[in-house]
């Protein structure tokens, strides 16, 4: 990159140095008379060669810049130094989905900021779906062997990479998809016949006027012209802003970029090259398309260029430009919806199979038919570094069917719950899983955990409590089914209701078919004893103090906790009690 910076540094110089030996020759030719003119041709084409190289040189710097950013960035993400500097997918955040801020699916360091590589807003709306509902199991199949297929495409993903100008895509996928789908608006046949046949006159006109003298006919022409235009203006601008505001040359560009790799590329596995199929079905591929639309919209927009723009009204250049417009969309707009749907679910999985690839030893997960269940062995939490990242195992896959964790607050709960909540998500999506084993039905994952009173919403901490619990309950009985999540349960009230009330909304969510987890450091939530036998199994997390400070394994055990070194704690801390 050192070395093509060095050459356009000197071809640039080069420029300078043409620039003023032709402004030498000029003024030895037309001032002092001592060269002929035609000497000025020979430094004339060296620049005009110079300026065309130059541009050559400054698309492969851009071009390597770009690959070096994605190396850049996957090395980041190897390294865990990729929060804050990704995609964070604000935009997707919803404070009353059922676990997207409980899991942190969105925002600096959040799931999706990890896994996305999209290129289009497309993709990124494609993905941020997948994490925010399950699929069914025959699509979890499928993305899974999708994303097996592309793993170890690193050159697909490198040309991917550098498409464009590298800035963030501007497309909007729903004002392209009504744009390209709205029903023409300019279909009398006199438009297309006065956009020809107006400026010929005119150049007649312009011509006869030279020789005879009579400009008339040419200013008739000129007011007829202009008087179309305002009369066509309002059409004019239906076909032609909502497009420009929708998307410009380099966001078209960069599509048919992206569906001329997939086009190009030999997919192994029947899904991708299904997917590859579906853009081109037809006979003409999908990227020679949206790059003649490229081509209108990039002409479209020079009329904006105050070399061109005094032509606008004697060529009818708007005029021209809709009418292409309206013959591509004719042709070509109802294709527009499938291109879209292939990208963005391309993308996705171009986004699923570098977290593949960036993390090997994550399996794909297993998924099974019967009855709700979830087993995992040696689970992480995807979010936390390899090398702080404590591992359990978790089995929800006999009798048992909730799992009630005890300990002292910062021991673990929290993260417990995330980490396995966030690989269902995964798994949902059809993504690798931070596990050395796991096996599941699909589910749906509800969760309570970073539940907050809102001052807004004019409701306490104990209200949005219940009324998440309430969603959850709504959401038992479905398909699939429920994996709840629940992070001290019922903590804005007194101990004897919390008892009361957590056995009875376990019992309710287990009786409909849910499986799942409940935290607490409350002891009399230990003794439940309306589940059953052998529903509900006591597992905890221990603490010691040492030297004054709390120490955490993280590791999980058998049975409720027996020791609370809280007051120690306090005590430690200065506190008399």
């Amino acid at each position: 990159m050192r070395q093509l910076a060095a050459v356009q540094e000197r071809v640039g110089a080069t420029r300078l140095l043409l620039v003023a030996i032709l402004i030498l020759l000029a003024w030895s030719s037309w001032g002092e008379h001592w060269l002929p003119a035609p000497w000025m041709l020979v430094p004339l084409a060296a620049f005009i060669c110079a300026v065309a190289y130059h541009a050559v040189l400054r698309s492969r710097h851009s071009h390597g810049e770009r690959a070096v950013e994605l190396y850049r960035r996957g090395l980041a993400r190897l390294e865990d130094r990729w929060a804050g500097a990704g995609n964070r997918g604000d935009r997707f955040g919803d404070g009353h989905h059922v676990y997207a801020a409980d899991l942190d699916l969105f925002g600096e360091g959040s799931l999706f900021e990890l896994l996305c590589t999209a290129r289009t807003r497309m993709g990124e709306e494609t993905l941020a779906a997948w994490l925010l509902a399950p699929a069914p199991a025959a699509e979890i199949r499928e993305r899974h062997a999708c994303v097996v297929d592309l793993r170890e495409r690193l050159d697909l993903r490198e040309r991917i990479a550098t498409l464009g100008s590298g800035r963030e895509s501007a497309m909007h996928a729903g004002t392209f998809l009504a744009w390209a789908e709205a029903p023409a608006v300019l279909t009398e046949r006199w438009i297309q016949v006065a956009a020809y046949l107006l400026p010929a006159l005119l150049v007649a006109s312009l011509a006869a006027g030279n020789l005879t003298g009579v400009w008339t006919p040419a200013a008739l022409a000129l007011i007829v012209e202009a008087l179309m235009l305002y009369r066509l203006k309002r059409r004019l601008q239906e076909v032609l802003f909502p497009a420009e505001r929708a998307f410009d040359f380099d966001d078209l560009k960069t599509f048919a970029g992206l569906l001329r790799e997939i086009e190009r590329e030999g997919f192994g596995s029947p899904p991708m090259r299904s997917l590859a199929e579906a853009i081109c079905a037809d006979g003409m591929h999908a990227s020679v398309r949206i790059g003649r639309l490229a081509t209108i919209v990039m002409l479209s927009e020079q009329r904006k260029n105050l070399m061109v723009s005094w032509a606008q009204v004697p060529l009818l250049f708007l005029v021209h430009f809709a009418l292409a417009a309206e013959r591509w969309r004719r042709a070509h707009g109802k294709s527009v919806r499938a291109w879209l749907a292939a990208v963005g679910r391309f993308e996705a999985l171009s986004s699923l199979a570098q977290y593949g690839f960036e993390h090997p030893d994550d399996p794909v997960p297993r998924l099974v038919a019967g009855r709700a269940c979830l087993r995992a062995e040696g689970l992480g939490h995807p979010l936390i570094p390899e090398s702080q990242c404590v591992r359990n195992d978790v089995d929800l896959s006999g009798r048992e069917r909730v799992w009630l964790v005890s300990g002292s607050n910062m021991s673990g709960k929290s993260t417990l719950l995330r980490a396995i909540g966030l690989n269902v998500v995964l798994a949902g999506a059809g993504a690798p899983v931070r596990a050395q084993a796991f096996e599941l039905t699909p589910l749906q994952v509800g969760a309570s955990i970073r539940i907050n009173d809102s001052l807004r919403e004019g409701s306490s901490r104990f209200y949005a409590e219940i009324t998440r619990l309430r969603q959850l309950r709504d959401l038992c009985g479905r398909e699939p089914p429920l994996l709840f999540l629940i992070d001290e349960m019922l903590q804005g009230t007194n101990s004897n209701d919390r008892r009361i009330g957590a056995e009875g909304i376990l019992g309710a969510l287990v009786e409909q078919g849910a499986i799942g987890l409940a935290t607490t450091h409350d002891l009399a939530l230990t003794e439940l004893g309306g589940l059953g036998d052998g529903i509900l199994r006591n597992i905890h997390f221990e603490d010691h103090l040492e030297n004054g400070r709390m120490r955490f394994d993280y590791k999980l055990r058998e049975g409720v906790v027996t020791k609370s070194n809280g007051l120690e704690l306090m005590r430690a801390i200065g506190l008399r009690v």
